[in-house]
């Protein structure tokens, strides 16, 4: 009789984590079927929420906004700006100013992603053979595409990126510290998420001082890394009207979990315990959300598009419960991780003005 051959065990901690995931995954996920179901789990996601990321750590300190340079375009003006978020820290940006129509203008909130050198590429600043390839394999410059559709927009660095980079970064403007950052801010009970979504909560604080802002018609839109500051300042902050999240909305498991070699700004302690991607979406509702999907992009899993669109699904009921099932739209272009912005900038522009026409750009 033949010994029988054991199968080889299997180390890695990987298939672990998926049943984990399974087993305590999504506690408060969008299950709410009326209004004050919905009111009532909207106060107890946002809270966790805020506690997970150490958002409500954050302290306000004076904005002391300081305009360091303006230059001129043919169609705007751009402002270099600075103003303190928290007690000594600083976050640089610049606003693209419309030279076309009279102020206050409705106002955008662009943050970057990945791969941008920060604002530069949003801004459309071609410095160097990087960022000029990587606006065009982007469609980067999303800045200079809502100015020219006559908003005032605010591109700032969020930290770890641009003039924000820490130190072990700084061999390329390309690079970004997030991950030595969640290193030094997970044990103080900090994420890069909380940070950026209270530095562009503050950055509302700030445009709402402004004389040529419309505070009161103001969107945020981003691409990837934008795309997940968008959700979370979105999801965070009613002030936001309307939010384009391009390149960033797909279920967590197949996204985050098994691609964990994704950036560790994605990575928020506890989170698949309580939320999913579509839940915290479904947080905007029932304010106007676009969301960007190619068809290609890596990011959305193994399974694609399906991975996409159960996220999607999760939002959509949030929306449908409240009679605004209209004020989400999802285009899905063929292309792979990149702004598309054929949809995305009339509709925003709509949504802020009443009105919409395609930018000269």
């Amino acid at each position: 009789m033949k010994p029988s051959v054991a199968p080889s065990p299997v180390y890695d901690v990987h298939p672990y984590l998926r049943r984990r995931w399974a087993a305590v995954g999504r506690q408060l996920a969008f299950t709410a079927r009326t209004r004050p179901a919905w009111k009532r789990w909207r106060t107890a996601l946002r809270s966790r929420l805020k506690d997970l990321t150490g958002y409500n750590t954050m302290q306000k300190a004076p904005l002391r906004p300081r305009i360091l340079a303006e230059e001129s375009f043919p169609d705007y003006r751009r402002q270099q700006v600075a103003i303190q978020t928290e007690p000594g820290v600083w976050m640089p940006m610049y606003v693209l100013i419309p030279t076309k129509g009279k102020g206050p203008f409705p106002v955008v909130l662009a943050p970057h992603g990945h791969c941008s050198g920060g604002k530069l590429a949003v801004v459309g600043s071609r410095l160097n053979p990087d960022l000029a390839a990587t606006i065009d394999q982007h469609n980067y410059d999303y800045g200079v595409q809502f100015v020219r559709a006559g908003c005032i927009v605010f591109c700032p660095d969020a930290r770890g990126f641009g003039e924000r980079q820490e130190k072990a970064a700084r061999a390329s403007i390309m690079n970004s510290s997030c991950l030595w950052i969640n290193n030094m801010a997970f044990p103080l009970g900090q994420t890069v998420a909380g940070m950026w979504a209270w530095d562009l909560h503050r950055l509302i604080d700030y445009a709402e001082t402004r004389p040529d802002c419309r505070a009161d018609k103001l969107g945020c839109a981003g691409l990837s890394g934008g795309g997940l500051q968008t959700l979370w300042a979105s999801a965070l902050d009613d002030r936001i009207r309307c939010a384009v999240i391009s390149g960033y909305f797909y279920g967590y498991r197949e996204s985050l979990l098994d691609l964990h070699q994704n950036c560790s700004c994605n990575y928020v302690p506890h989170l698949y315990e309580y939320a999913d991607m579509g839940d915290i979406g479904a947080l905007i509702a029932p304010r106007p959300l676009l969301i960007e999907t190619g068809t290609r992009d890596p990011l959305n899993g193994s399974s694609g598009l399906p991975n996409v669109k159960s996220q999607v699904r999760i939002t959509r009921r949030a929306y449908r419960l409240l009679g605004t099932a209209d004020a989400l739209v999802h285009d899905i272009f063929e292309g792979e991780h990149r702004w598309h912005g054929t949809i995305a900038i009339p509709w925003m522009q709509a949504q802020l003005t009443g009105h919409s026409c395609r930018s000269s750009d």
